[in-house]
């Protein structure tokens, strides 16, 4: 039975700051543990520390059934490693090892063939045997049959840029909930996922005997799956023991608690230094009221030094101010438009809503694209945010005073590459002007993202990425807001208050989304299916090819 056990944990930031302190928790066999927080509060640095990647400026992580981790960038692999290069980086250290080993053998018996080659290859192969290699392989195979529905051997030197980054997310989490270790720590495993495998995520997370800590910032996930959530606020952690359900009350029960004890302490101080003051010139007359005097002191001393009860963590607040402007009434018109790389041209002949598709968005809707990874969601928003390279039949244009702005899923922007924030801001690119430093700073500041003016995007964690973006979107004067995902890696404040903005907002909103809980705040909603079928249906939908109208 597995479990992890962490106590006192602190962590300094290279510049001296403490990032958190006194952080504990546990979790048990069958726990699935919910890590939660504001972006840049530490969860992925708490997550490298369990998984001794990183070394806590103080406290320690208890192990035991051995731990396997699935790192935040799966899903987002584009270089040269194979399907059977990702299953392994996520597997034991000494498998990966053994792996290593009858690789290097393998490649000296192709260059030569003597006695000694042999010898270390026949060695390697028991190595490998040894360490639970091919006890992995026949896990291996059923892994790859349910993700990528072919056997290991077929699929073992396919390339992992090929898979959607579903696919990929699907691919490991398999490997890990399959496999021998009784830990696992999982950075945003939904991230990528569509809503059937997000289901079927809470499904396996919810049967796991399994000891699960995850970070996560979808919300339908959190409440169908998160059995405690350890939130990391105010510089440490407290645990709430129930599930999402009941987290905000116990948040706010929590901060008004310490608000109070707060409270109390102020009064009680300030009664003692009264006290003192009080008895200071009486002290003067009377060896009495010396003696009363000093004892009030020693009290007051030994008071402080015991120190104040903690005040409530200081409540982020993410100011976004997504004003647009009017446009022409119809927003975007689609006419017999078809993707020509993705939509399956067999079908355009037949099925109800199969084929090009016909599409009128006014002034202010807000529409919700819906559907399966590799389904054309995406292309879509890219067609719409002016990019003419995606391929495709028919008419799409936009209404007089239409300006696109489009928030990208995968944050790639090599045009700010080696860039600060504040270079980019001042600089002013397309539609954007350029800021100074100062009104830059306070854009920075409304986002909570004025401590990072001076680092560059990339160095960024995913939700802060997210948080600049839209804070670019506000300074583009967009008036289509075309959203890929922008949830993703939102933490629940941010996510929140991206809903009220846009709730806010003089335009129109088109969104690609896997979020469920964000998605049922639109009023349209677009449903593109695997085979093509572009359909316009009442209400979300996840897993089917829905019937409707166009």
């Amino acid at each position: 039975m597995g479990f992890l056990e962490a106590t006192g944990l602190a962590h300094r930031l290279p510049d001296g700051r403490q990032l958190f302190a006194d952080v504990a928790f546990r979790v048990g066999a069958g726990d699935v543990v919910a890590l939660i927080g504001d972006n840049g509060a530490g969860k992925t640095t708490v997550l490298r520390i369990a998984a001794g990647e990183l070394r806590p400026s103080a406290g320690h992580v208890r192990v035991q059934g051995g731990l396997a981790v699935m790192p935040q960038f799966i899903g987002a692999v584009r270089d040269e490693r194979t399907v059977r290069d990702l299953v392994l980086e996520v597997a034991s250290p000494a498998l990966r090892a053994a792996a290593a080993e009858l690789d290097a053998a393998e490649l000296a018996l192709m260059e030569r063939d003597d006695e000694l080659t042999q010898l270390r290859y026949a060695t390697a192969l028991a190595g490998w045997g040894d360490a639970g290699g091919y006890t992995a392989e026949v896990t291996w195979d059923t892994v790859t049959v349910a993700a990528l529905g072919i056997p290991f051997d077929r699929a073992r030197f396919r390339e992992v840029r090929t898979l959607s980054g579903g696919e990929q997310k699907r691919l490991v989490l398999e490997a890990l909930l399959r496999g021998p270790e009784q830990v696992l720590l999982l950075d945003e495993p939904d991230n990528y996922l569509d809503v059937p495998g997000k289901r079927w995520l809470e499904a396996r997370l919810a049967e796991t005997g399994k000891a699960v800590l995850l970070v996560s910032h979808d919300r339908e996930l959190l409440a169908a799956a998160a059995t405690r959530i350890v939130t990391l606020e105010g510089g440490t952690a407290w645990v709430h023991g129930g599930g999402f359900a009941g987290w905000h009350a116990a948040r706010r029960a929590r901060a008004e608690r310490m608000a109070e004890l707060r409270r109390r302490w102020d009064d009680k101080h300030q009664q003692l230094k009264e006290l003192v003051r009080s008895l200071r010139q009486a002290a003067t007359t009377s060896d009495d009221m010396a003696s009363r005097y000093r004892a009030a002191q020693t009290r007051l001393r030994k008071f402080e030094e015991a120190g104040a009860p903690p005040l409530p963590p200081r409540e982020q607040r993410v100011r976004p101010r997504l004003r647009g402007g009017r446009t022409a009434v119809r927003a975007i018109t689609c006419l017999r438009l078809e993707l020509t790389d993705l939509m399956d041209r067999s079908s355009s002949g037949g099925g109800r809503g199969a084929g090009p598709f016909d599409l009128e968005v006014f002034f202010g809707d807000r529409v919700c694209v819906l559907g399966p990874n590799g389904s054309g969601k995406s292309h879509f928003l890219r067609l719409l945010g002016g990019d003419r390279e995606v391929a495709h039949t028919g008419e799409c244009r936009l209404g007089s005073r239409v300006v696109p702005g489009l928030f990208a899923q995968t944050h790639e922007h090599p045009e700010w590459l080696g860039r600060t924030l504040l270079d980019v801001l001042g600089r002013g690119e397309g539609t954007r002007a350029g800021l100074d430093r100062a009104a830059a700073s306070a854009a920075l500041s409304r986002y909570g993202l004025a401590a990072a003016g001076d680092r560059s995007f990339a160095t960024l964690s995913g939700g802060q990425q997210a948080r600049f973006q839209v804070l670019l979107l506000e300074l583009s004067g967009a008036t289509l807001l075309l959203l890929d995902e922008p949830t993703d890696n939102l933490d629940l404040v941010s996510a929140e208050a991206l809903q009220a903005a846009l709730e806010e907002f003089t335009g129109t909103v088109v969104a690609v989304t896997h979020d469920r809980w964000f998605a049922r705040s639109f009023d349209r909603y677009l449903w593109f299916s695997a085979d093509g079928r572009v359909t316009e249906v009442g209400e979300p939908v996840w897993a089917a090819t829905p019937e409707g109208s166009h």
